[in-house]
């Protein structure tokens, strides 16, 4: 089982069985939650009854640390981080997380987060960089890469259509040695 990570302000653990429904609830019992306005709003949430979101989400990959962990703050689960494999046979891994709960937005929770599962990751598996994919719109998540370190990678103008309004398409990461250079 992986570690529980404890940060400034979150805890990032596996999740658990009983984790499962108020996550459901979080992404799939509200119509229009405010989270996916910020979360790549141009791809469209796919609803998924109960039974079909609790049988896929916990699956692990052979060989590889939990892709998602449950972000935790003052005792109550809030969010997640999770990684994909953009191209596995050369470790490149995009990362992400999501505050459901608006409560615990601007207030440093994502930062830290992100901070505790980037490490995380460096930590459990060979990677050279790290890396976030979002979208010129979600100027938290940008400000939260930059805090941490990420470095702006690219920048796709224009490619991300929204409520009618075209954005830009962002990549943010960070080399290892970047990382443990601004970690000592």
């Amino acid at each position: 089982m992986t570690k529980i990570l404890a940060g400034r302000t979150v805890t990032i653990r596996p999740i658990l069985e009983n984790d499962l429904k108020p996550l459901w609830d979080y992404i799939y019992g509200t119509e229009n939650p405010e989270w996916k306005k910020w979360d790549a709003p141009y791809f469209p949430l796919v609803f998924k009854e109960y039974e079909e979101f609790q049988k896929d989400f916990i699956k692990i990959p052979d060989n590889d640390p939990a892709p998602r962990m449950a972000i935790e703050a003052n005792g109550k689960l809030i969010g997640i981080v999770s990684y994909y494999w953009e191209h596995r046979e050369s470790n490149w891994l995009e990362a992400g997380i999501v505050i459901y709960d608006p409560q615990y937005w601007n207030g440093g929770f994502g930062t830290d987060a992100l901070s505790l599962w980037i490490e995380h990751l460096f930590a459990t598996l060979p990677l050279v960089r790290v890396g976030i994919t979002t979208w010129s719109g979600n100027k938290r998540m940008m400000r939260a890469a930059e805090k941490i370190g990420m470095k702006l990678e690219a920048q796709l103008r224009k490619c991300r259509l929204y409520n009618g309004e075209y954005y830009d398409s962002i990549r943010m990461g960070i080399l290892r040695e970047e990382w443990e250079e601004q970690s000592r």
